[in-house]
């Protein structure tokens, strides 16, 4: 099976805190270090953080290699020290919350930092999102549900999928309000969910479609593609019960960074945000969608989806911001 790795592990390492609270800090620290917060900015940042496993490799008894102190024993297997982590290196002292809601966590997270700065309960958001499910207990656990790729193909839409690939992975975005300098605007978030099945959603994607009719039409569509047959199907279907057979162009994003399980979502806005206007397009091969560059324009929207285990849906829309 095809696998995304993190090569530097220096970015995990550090005898404090676990693997997954030290990179989340390295990426929360360059998003802040990018926005051009300094100490008062910081202060009362609410910090939204994502994992839909959290430190589970110190709950395993992995990550020994980053050289941890035991005295940090007890809160290394504590989920949302990813959370306290961030908050504590960058002097935050707004509220933070550790979401876990599987797949759907990092998008959830972005959605939920827009509405606290839409409801006026904090001046500015930090999000963050990771994971690094390359242990042998949870491969053997996605192994044992089928839900594992059988071959090298990730090709999510094929007809023969046979499951994902798993990946590390980790984002952090900075969300404020009427900045003028914004990589990209978050404009609607909305959940719901399938209260179907523990584990694949209904096949016409009926919760799915109610969730993504509410947004405008995109300019293109960034689908939570996992390349599990269920999906394959399932999320299709959802796409052409709302837009009908001509849809928008979808962007696959897996094929490129393995499947990140909670960091996915927002891993995937802050990859296209950060490659505004033109993206480099999909891989070549894919089935279903074309690989040439894809060129968005000022107002132009796009829509991110996420689905979790579980039948959580979530969706997000985004908007290219005018030339500053």
């Amino acid at each position: 099976m095809l696998q995304g790795r993190i090569a530097d592990r220096r970015l995990l390492a550090g005898r404090r805190y676990s693997a997954t609270a030290n990179l989340a800090v390295q990426v929360a620290r360059r998003a802040a270090t990018h926005a051009g917060w300094g100490a008062a900015e910081r202060r009362d940042t609410w910090i939204f953080a994502a994992s839909s496993r959290g430190n589970a490799g110190e709950l395993l008894g992995y990550q020994a290699w980053r050289r941890p102190s035991s005295r940090f024993s007890a809160s290394n297997t504590i989920h949302s020290e990813i959370a306290a982590a961030v908050s504590i290196d960058l002097g935050i002292q707004g509220p933070w919350q550790m979401l876990a809601s599987g797949c759907s966590a990092g998008l959830d997270a972005l959605g939920m930092a827009w509405m606290a700065l839409r409801s006026g309960a904090c001046r500015r958001a930090l999000v963050v999102a990771v994971e690094l499910p390359l242990v042998p207990e949870i491969i053997a656990a996605f192994r044992a549900t089928h839900l594992m790729s059988k071959d090298l193909r990730n090709d999510p839409l094929h007809p023969s999928t046979s499951g994902l690939h798993l990946g590390e992975g980790a984002a952090a975005l900075t969300l404020e309000l009427e900045t003028g300098t914004a990589l990209i605007e978050v404009e609607a978030y909305r959940a719901n969910s399938d209260a179907h099945h523990p584990l694949i959603i209904p096949q016409d994607g009926g919760a799915l479609a109610e969730l993504i009719a509410h947004f405008p039409r995109p300019a293109l569509i960034c689908p939570h593609a996992t390349g599990t047959p269920n999906h394959a199907q399932a999320e299709p279907a959802a796409l052409h019960s709302v837009f009908g057979e001509k849809l928008p162009p979808q962007l696959l994003m897996k094929p490129l960074t393995g499947h990140t399980l909670g960091a996915c979502g927002l891993l995937d806005v802050a990859l296209i945000a950060g490659a505004l206007p033109n993206l480099p397009g999909n891989l070549p091969g894919l089935t279903g969608v074309h690989a040439e560059e894809i060129t968005l324009s000022p107002g132009d929207r796009l829509l991110k989806i996420a689905s979790a285990m579980g039948g959580h849906n979530a969706a997000v829309s985004l908007r290219v911001p005018p030339v500053p």
